[in-house]
């Protein structure tokens, strides 16, 4: 039945079914992809992340579903940097890009916009397409919002600032404009 819903797209329903049993099947790394990919989907990030870390099965932790997954459940519980460090250890190819959308466009989503700003700096470096630009914007604007409210680190601004290098448009110019401002009347410099 937990089956019939999964290809129903189902998953608070397949959760009620694979929950009843799990106890029984708290190793098995089939039972795990399974509980870990319908926890996920139905927002359960936390119970997610600990089905799919519990997988042995090499040939299931190269997957990129797998990955996807598993990057989207820590980003969801506030750990991007482990998402990051997925993303780093990929070779170059198409499923690497796509892991890097979802990490720019969920740590947008998510308010962790540090590791946002740093995806989105590579995929506009990698295709020049706009939104890749104003996704990066807005995510460097996030990184400065945070530091003025105290809640990140000054040091990640100035990398953030930092991929702004090359770049002359007049919204550079004032974002940069507004940062040293801002810098100068908090006593900090860039």
């Amino acid at each position: 039945m937990a089956q019939c819903f999964f290809i129903l797209k189902q998953f608070d329903d397949v959760l009620v079914y694979l929950k009843s049993i799990r106890p029984y099947f708290i190793h098995d790394d089939d039972f795990n992809w399974n509980y870990g990919i319908a926890s996920a989907a139905a927002g359960e990030y936390k119970e997610a992340e600990e089905a799919l870390q519990q997988i042995q099965n090499e040939r299931y932790k190269q997957d990129y579903t797998y990955l996807s997954w598993l990057c989207r459940c820590y980003i969801m519980n506030k750990k991007p940097h482990l998402a990051w460090d997925i993303y780093i250890n990929m070779e170059t190819s198409n499923e690497s890009l796509s892991l890097l959308n979802l990490i720019a466009n969920d740590c947008y989503k998510m308010g962790q916009f540090y590791f946002s700003a740093k995806a989105f700096d590579v995929l506009e470096r990698l295709d020049s397409d706009p939104e890749f630009w104003e996704g990066k914007r807005g995510a460097i604007i996030g990184v400065f919002q945070l530091v003025v409210a105290g809640i990140e680190d000054k040091e990640r601004l100035i990398e953030a600032m930092n991929m702004l290098k090359g770049n002359t448009t007049p919204q550079v110019e004032l974002i940069w404009k507004t940062v040293r401002k801002w810098g100068k009347d908090n006593g900090f410099k860039f």
